[in-house]
């Protein structure tokens, strides 16, 4: 889910089966209609936005999860204790930015098991430090990563 435009036809491109837009009103229907009322089993937030996560919650199926990789820095509410605990959910943190995860992606990479060629939006000298941070926050041609090159 994005409410990104682009960012949806991006992940149908890359192989996703459904790109759904958070904002929509049928987006809970949506999520229960594509999982059979199943709900999902895992959800990612990948971002740290704190409604993206109360919204997956709602979304979580029997022994769900929502995994937190983005940094919000606000506090998580769970709706209801009692369908929490009931469905057997749980909510799990990954920080994945410790030095043995940059040499995986590296070695995944090398090995060709990994290409992160889509994910990157544009490649600038270090000197435009300042314009890669303007165009990141514009969402200026709605960039997913840009690359500085000293």
């Amino acid at each position: 889910m994005d409410p990104l435009p682009a960012a949806r036809d991006r992940a149908l491109t890359l192989g996703a089966d459904i790109a759904l837009d958070p904002k929509d009103a049928a987006f809970r229907d949506a999520v229960l209609d594509v999982t059979n009322a199943r709900g999902l089993d895992v959800a990612f937030d990948f971002a740290g936005v704190t409604p993206a996560r109360e919204q997956a919650m709602t979304v979580l199926g029997r022994q769900g999860r929502l995994v937190l990789t983005g940094i919000a820095n606000q506090p998580l509410t769970i709706p209801s204790d009692s369908r929490f605990n009931y469905s057997r959910q749980a909510v799990l943190g990954h920080y994945g930015s410790e030095a043995q995860h940059v040499e995986q992606l590296v070695s995944l990479a090398a090995q060709g098991r990994l290409d992160l060629t889509a994910s990157v939006s544009d490649v600038l000298p270090l000197a435009d430090a300042a314009e890669a941070v303007r165009r990141v926050h514009d969402k200026e041609g709605n960039p997913i990563r840009l690359i500085l090159r000293p």
